[in-house]
């Protein structure tokens, strides 16, 4: 599923038309992106929970030269997904 699907599905169940859903998709989205670069921790309830992870900066090697180099630190988004979702994959 993409967001043309997602704004699809919402449109259908909710009387909308699909612009709007999708409107409201990217809306939702772009507000997610917001809060994780502020460094917020973004919970929604019965569904999961995003969350910023640090990685710090370690060594690597490179594939075909066997240089060794070094991999900056980065931020990641992970995501938990709650018990409710968890059940429902698992039957």
């Amino acid at each position: 599923m993409n967001n043309s699907d997602l704004a699809d599905a919402l449109a259908a169940a909710n009387g909308l038309t699909k612009a709007d859903a999708r409107k409201l998709v990217d809306d939702v989205f772009a507000a997610i992106a917001d809060a994780a670069a502020k460094g917020e921790e973004i919970a929604i309830n019965g569904f999961g929970k995003f969350k910023i992870k640090d990685t710090p900066a370690r060594e690597g090697r490179n594939p075909s030269t066997g240089a060794t180099i070094q991999i900056a630190a980065s931020k990641k988004l992970t995501f938990a997904a709650a018990k409710a979702i968890k059940d429902k994959l698992n039957g």
